[in-house]
């Protein structure tokens, strides 16, 4: 990997990563994209649809700092301790994130395989126990979902993020150079993917991802950053900048998000450079289930929720032709990811992941 503070070294320099992508006045209308002449051009195609995603990760790269390039060497997975359970193996583990930087995660193997596993890398809410809440060892049952995908015989990985989950990973992202612990996580997550795909019993074609809260925007990041991650599912997770606390976004400029979204943008959501209706946008085609209850206010109020997926289906559907793979869930709920929606969101990854 180019070392994560020679490439903050640069960005700060220039000011950008790479020439400033081009404007797009409504982030809600997403069939447009600009030309090389700067001009606005209606999408027409997968190819158009592709230069706009580009565009879109661009932008988030200038809250986020730059995706540093892939890391060469083995995860190199050490146990640290190993439990039995009925239906499957969890293990405490440690992997090579980058160059003396191990994550804290939990890894769960069903017993019974026949042939090679889907595997799901889970990723938890903002909660200190971190990895230990979809694991099922501490908080909500709601939450458990790493535990409960193990029992439906995924494999799974759930994660501790930087500067949340600090009970045992204690890595600053800002002393490795990075612009913010977002980018972070996603490098870190990305490595977890790595890690699946070594995995002699794990169908490297067959890895998704799920995540609540935290975990839940994060799982759109992770997948928007990486080809790999076949199916998505957010829960709680996003609504549109401008309804988020009722435009208050100073919770996204924190440490553990992206501080740029002050010291660059001034909290502003109208000049965060990138919007979640782009992101959610960014993974068509790929399956995508998302939890959004009614009650889930003031962070991610549903009807913020409504503006992003009515901004993506559009591109879902007229582009791809695939308007079923983006299916949404308002259950009356609050912040919770309550039983009824979690299992249809199982069965919506058994869909698209089952052999």
């Amino acid at each position: 990997m180019r070392p994560a503070l020679a490439v903050l070294t640069a960005f700060l320099a220039f000011g950008e990563f790479g020439p400033e992508p081009s404007a797009y006045p409504d982030r809600r209308n997403l069939l447009t994209y600009v030309d090389s002449g700067g001009k606005q051009q209606a999408i027409r195609s997968r190819r158009d649809w592709a230069l706009r995603v580009e565009d879109i990760k661009r932008r988030m790269e200038l809250v986020m700092g730059p995706l540093p390039a892939p890391i060469q060497e083995p995860a190199a997975m050490a146990v640290v301790e190993e439990t039995v359970l009925p239906n499957y193996t969890r293990r405490k583990i440690t992997y090579l994130a980058e160059k003396n930087d191990r994550v804290f995660a939990y890894l769960m193997v069903p017993h019974r395989r026949n042939g090679k596993l889907p595997a799901m890398i889970c990723l938890p809410g903002s909660w200190e126990p971190g990895k230990a809440i979809p694991a099922g060892l501490e908080g909500s049952p709601n939450l458990a979902y790493a535990h409960e995908l193990a029992e439906r015989g995924y494999v799974t990985l759930a994660i501790d993020y930087p500067l949340l989950h600090h009970r045992e990973y204690k890595t600053d992202p800002y002393t490795l150079g990075y612009a913010s612990a977002t980018m972070k996580g996603i490098v870190n997550h990305m490595r977890g993917v790595d890690l699946l795909r070594s995995l002699p019993f794990v169908d490297a074609q067959r890895i998704s991802v799920i995540g609540h809260s935290l975990g839940g925007h994060n799982a759109l990041f992770l997948a928007v950053f990486d080809p790999r991650v076949r199916v998505v599912v957010s829960s709680c997770g996003f609504n549109v900048f401008a309804k988020h606390h009722g435009g208050d976004v100073r919770a996204w400029s924190r440490r553990y998000y992206m501080p740029l979204i002050e010291t660059r943008y001034g909290n502003d959501p109208a000049k965060i450079p990138f919007d979640f209706t782009e992101v959610l946008a960014a993974l068509a085609p790929r399956p995508v289930f998302v939890n959004a209850p009614l009650h889930d206010s003031p962070d991610f109020e549903v009807s913020g929720v409504r503006d992003c997926v009515d901004a993506a289906l559009p591109v879902y559907s007229k582009i791809f032709k695939a308007a079923d793979r983006l299916v949404v869930e308002y259950p009356d709920a609050g912040h919770d990811f309550p039983p009824e929606t979690r299992n249809r969101a199982y069965r919506f990854l058994d869909r698209w992941l089952r052999r």
